[in-house]
């Protein structure tokens, strides 16, 4: 990571500055992460309702590693992960959808 170690300031004004403060705080990113991405071309991305759809996706997860515990315990020798594979899919779909990559 680089040191920021430079200090530079400009004049905007309060509706250019409030703009980029919406900007920075829908990006979740801090208003100097916000310039230099847009200086430097990189893509900035903000999706509406990804919270929700990683949510489900952290609650299969935690399945999973209860599944994985309770196999090398011996207390499980086999498994159907049919339906972990259909909750898998069906956020993925969401994924692709908020991000306009499918649906």
């Amino acid at each position: 990571m680089l040191l920021k170690d430079k200090t530079f300031a400009f004049r905007i004004s309060e509706a250019d500055y409030l703009l980029l403060k919406s900007k920075a705080a829908a990006a979740q990113i801090t208003m100097t992460d916000l310039i230099i991405r847009a200086v430097t071309g990189k893509k900035i991305v903000v999706i509406e309702g990804l919270k929700e759809v990683l949510a489900e996706l952290k609650s299969i997860g935690r399945n999973l590693n209860q599944l994985t515990t309770l196999c090398n315990m011996g207390r499980i020798t086999s498994l159907r992960l049919d339906d972990v594979k259909q909750d898998f899919a069906a956020v993925l779909d969401k994924i692709l959808a908020l991000t306009g990559e499918r649906g």
